[in-house]
């Protein structure tokens, strides 16, 4: 073990003696922290972007719309909702059970590991702390060791602003998320892909830790024969392309109907010229990869299929330009595994059946979209396609509904956060029951007789 991991025992047990002293319990300083969230986010505006703009080429205002204002209406959700969360929940008592009052009493769990991921590396890794410190709890955070700049402006900026005694940030890559791994948390909040999903779910099974784990996965986007693909192409084209299209719900592939097709991939074309002008590579508005690693895996996924747009791509500063595929085949590669990049294939089908039974063929995904003008289509594909988050007729944006939960299921994760789900992920939702000594109803208590089976019937 390294001097790093050396200090998570401690670390540990000081975070968890502050839980238990009650540190973390009072609205006041939930409340106070998540100001402080705030404060961080809008006094190192400019930091946040700078490091954002190393790792990944993000533009400001992507950096504003896909981390930070995401975060801020987060924040103002919760404190605005904190009271109404922490009361006790009122629930109807039977007849049986009289004279009593029940409940449900939210309750912090304790402390709470959150594992975030490198394309999203500011919102990704304090989206889910919102809900920790609202439900009362002590955190470990760990930035994804990718985003390089970014983890160490998190690392440097968070014990500036947050409780240190109560929020604490571990860097590292593999060998210090082993060790940390080993420590017993309460909850673990882990967003990635599914390999290291199951590590984490392994890991956390030794100490029976529940886990929420947000894993992305193939994200269908159906355009229905009587869509709007002037509205559609713009939208799917700024879903896909934001972040180069390294974002877990952006949508994967489009399916539509033969005699649209190119129709589609007109607009298509059209949006990027506007968007991104002739020369898309240099279009300071567009992000670049992560990595050399990423990268030279999404050229690989070129080969998939015929280039209807795009297809080129710059090495020295890992861009691939925005890229549409025709002619892919459900057996590729690209068609096997989350494209996490810039490259959209399309396939054809006959009708929107033969879309959801293409979507419901494969694992769930995270997200899914439909663009329709129909009532009825509309209601089918809600019906019909499992999902962890759905959108008709736009792409991403139910991520700006606080109170909408995120996540995952199936193989696209499992549990879900933001505003009032998160919080209650990240409480102990306890069972409280309340019973008046008088008067004693005696028909519970031995000696049985059929009398008092009689009214135990009834009263059931």
């Amino acid at each position: 073990m390294s001097m790093e991991t050396d200090r998570y025992p401690s670390m540990m047990k000081a975070l968890r003696e502050n839980f238990d002293r009650g540190l973390t319990r009072p609205l006041g300083w939930r409340r106070a922290q998540l100001g402080a969230m705030a404060r961080m986010l809008r006094e190192n505006e400019k930091q946040i972007a700078r490091a954002l703009a190393t790792d990944l080429a993000k533009p400001d205002q992507e950096v504003y719309l896909g981390e930070l204002s995401l975060l801020f209406s987060e924040i103002r959700h919760a404190q605005r909702q904190l009271r109404r969360w922490t009361r006790p929940r009122r629930v109807h008592t039977p007849l049986v059970g009289q004279p009593a009052r029940s409940w449900v009493q939210p309750e912090p769990l304790g402390v709470v590991l959150i594992m975030g991921a490198w394309n999203y590396p500011v919102q990704l890794v304090l989206s889910p702390l919102i809900p920790a410190l609202a439900a009362g709890n002590c955190a470990v955070i760990k930035p994804s060791e990718i985003a390089a700049a970014t983890a160490a402006l998190m690392a440097k900026l968070i014990p500036r602003y947050l409780d240190s005694n109560a929020v604490k940030v571990v860097e590292g890559a593999v060998e210090e998320t082993t060790e940390l791994l080993k420590q017993r948390f309460d909850h673990i909040l882990y967003t990635g892909g599914a390999h290291v999903g199951r590590i984490v779910m392994r890991a956390a099974a030794e100490h029976l830790t529940p886990v929420t784990l947000e894993l992305g996965g193939k994200s269908p986007c159906v355009i229905d024969e009587d869509a709007d693909l002037v509205s559609a192409a713009r939208r799917l084209t700024w879903g896909k392309c934001l972040n180069a299209g390294q974002t877990c719900i952006a949508p994967d592939y489009v399916l539509v109907t033969r005699d649209r097709r190119d129709e589609l991939i007109s607009a298509i074309g059209d949006e990027l010229d506007a968007m991104y002008g002739k020369d898309r590579l240099k279009s300071g508005d567009y992000a670049k990869i992560i990595n050399r690693r990423h990268f030279d895996r999404l050229i690989g996924y070129l080969d998939d299929g015929e280039v209807a747009i795009g297809g080129q791509y710059d090495e020295g500063s890992c861009r691939i330009e925005p890229t549409v595929l025709t002619g892919v085949g459900a057996e590729n590669d690209i068609m096997r595994e989350e494209i996490f990049g810039p490259i959209l294939p399309i396939i054809e089908v006959d009708s929107l059946e033969e879309a959801i039974a293409f979507v419901r063929q494969r694992d769930k995904p995270l997200a899914a979209y439909l663009f329709t003008r129909s009532r009825v289509s509309e209601r089918v594909f809600v019906e019909s396609v499992s999902t962890g988050n759905l959108c008709i007729n736009d792409v991403l944006m139910f991520m700006s509904v606080p109170e909408l939960p995120f996540g995952g299921v199936g193989m696209s994760g499992m549990g879900q956060y933001h505003g009032k789900a998160g919080f209650d992920r990240f409480s102990h939702l306890k069972a409280v029951m309340k019973r008046s000594r008088f008067p004693e109803i005696t028909i519970r208590f031995p000696p049985y007789t059929d009398f008092k089976l009689r009214w135990l019937k009834r009263l059931g």
